[in-house]
């Protein structure tokens, strides 16, 4: 009997299986968004909202096409707000997740920084990132620097977390097998503390940027001179509803991309799980 053969067989029907389902859920996904959006250009069409409060669809896309080209009202084209948000957040999700990942994992392995460190996470993480802008406008302004900060201050708390609890959570039994073979305490939480957090802080990792498109609005519309958040500023104070909704909208999009590349990278990085 060939088993090699029926090896590669079944791995290929496996392959096939997985990619039946993943356009089965893509075609589920696209006709969900496109009946949100019949419905909600209906709802326009035949005045059951209004339209001072609410625009339509198709009037969002205009002026998302128009603001390609043209600064009014808040001064700046589209992609010039897009760069300037865009920036900002993952500046600050990077800088979150180069200090959150490791600060949790050695408060989870280590009970001496647990001891020393946790008291101080527990005060500050209650504490909302919107707290933290006027003492950031106080020593850093406006700029850039500042609306990271902002940032780092929404997706810290999140990431610490979730790597926390990840690197917790590793199977007491491996440990002991690997104490038993004579590896060192570091050597433990190399190859299999590190390892059996990383779907945990993946998961926050994708939260913290979730956190983060949604305090860059906050933080743009009150400490901010261009950006997604001041657009959405500006047409509130114009009184220009479709500008508002294609802020909301743009953001929408840049944070389902932002999201699909945290999730290709743990896709790369956790081949070891079994796909699904």
């Amino acid at each position: 009997m060939d088993y090699e053969k029926i090896r590669a067989e079944a791995r290929t029907a496996e392959i096939q299986a997985i990619r039946k389902q993943k356009v089965k859920y893509l075609t589920i996904s696209v006709v969900v968004v496109l009946l949100v959006l019949l419905i909600w250009q209906l709802a326009v069409s035949f005045e059951l909202v209004s339209t001072r409060f609410f625009d339509s669809p198709t009037g969002v896309v205009e002026t998302i096409i128009d603001k390609i080209s043209n600064r009014k009202p808040d001064g700046g084209y589209l992609h010039q707000h897009i760069w300037a948000s865009a920036k900002v957040v993952w500046l600050g999700f990077l800088l979150a997740a180069v200090i959150g990942i490791p600060l949790g994992l050695f408060m989870g392995w280590y009970g001496l920084c647990d001891r020393i460190i946790r008291p101080l996470f527990e005060i500050v993480r209650p504490i909302p990132s919107l707290a933290w802008i006027p003492i950031v406008i106080l020593f850093l302004g406006i700029g850039v620097e500042a609306r990271s900060v902002i940032i780092f201050t929404g997706c810290f708390v999140a990431t610490v977390l979730n790597t926390y609890t990840g690197i917790r959570s590793t199977n007491q039994t491996l440990i002991n097998v690997a104490k038993t073979c004579g590896a060192t305490n570091f050597q433990i939480f190399r190859e299999i503390g590190i390892p059996s957090a990383m779907p945990m802080i993946f998961a926050g990792l994708k939260t913290s940027m979730g956190s983060a498109w949604g305090t860059i609005v906050a933080a743009e519309m009150l400490a901010s001179s261009n950006g997604l958040g001041y657009m959405i500023q500006m047409g509130r104070s114009f009184g220009v509803v479709s500008l508002i909704m294609a802020g909301i909208i743009v953001i929408g999009i840049l944070g389902f991309i932002s999201s699909s590349i945290v999730s290709y990278v743990e896709g790369k990085v956790l081949k070891w799980r079994p796909k699904k």
